[in-house]
């Protein structure tokens, strides 16, 4: 009986995960970057599983490619961090006002489609259209989330009173 490419990265998976995250976090010093190089190893196992198949140790096909991501990533990030500092902090636009933290409240209260799809529209400005190739759904989708988002909305604002909102940064119900 044969074991299929899929079968074979599943057992490696069930297998080596554990280990090779534990020894990624040696390297890396982060354990969520560790789990994250980690898994883009075994996605990129997934891509070429025949290719995969073939390997004399696995186990070390993974580790040099989760090792090599973890020091893309660190590179990037170091890059990134750069340039930050060239142009400098970023301007403080925060509004702590109970207003705003209730909307944001709110907002968060809202299934993730109406949340994205109001957010795109009302803070990014994007046209409907654009946020349909944002979010890769219909310019239907788009509508119909604006306008039950719209809905919800208001309900949970009318409904809601902040309490105490530098605490919390939650909306409660009104006894």
């Amino acid at each position: 009986m044969t074991v299929s490419h899929g079968d074979l990265i599943a057992e490696l998976y069930a297998g080596c995960f554990r280990r090779l995250v534990v020894q990624l976090y040696a390297v890396t010093g982060d354990l969520s970057e560790a789990q994250e190089a980690v898994q883009e190893a075994f996605t990129r196992a997934l891509v070429a599983p025949q290719r995969f198949a073939g390997l004399d140790n696995p186990e070390a096909w993974l580790r040099r490619v989760a090792v090599n991501v973890a020091r893309s990533r660190y590179r990037r990030r170091r890059v990134f961090e750069g340039l930050l500092r060239r142009i400098g902090p970023p301007p403080v636009v925060a509004d702590h006002s109970p207003e705003h933290l209730t909307l944001l409240a709110a907002l968060r209260r809202l299934p993730e489609g109406q949340r994205q799809a109001l957010a795109l529209h009302y803070l990014v400005d994007l046209s409907v259209d654009e946020i349909a190739a944002t979010l890769g759904v219909s310019a239907g989708t788009v509508k119909s989330r604006l306008s039950r988002g719209r809905h919800a909305l208001a309900a949970l604002l009318a409904d809601s009173d902040v309490t105490d909102p530098q605490e919390t940064g939650r909306i409660h119900a009104r006894p």
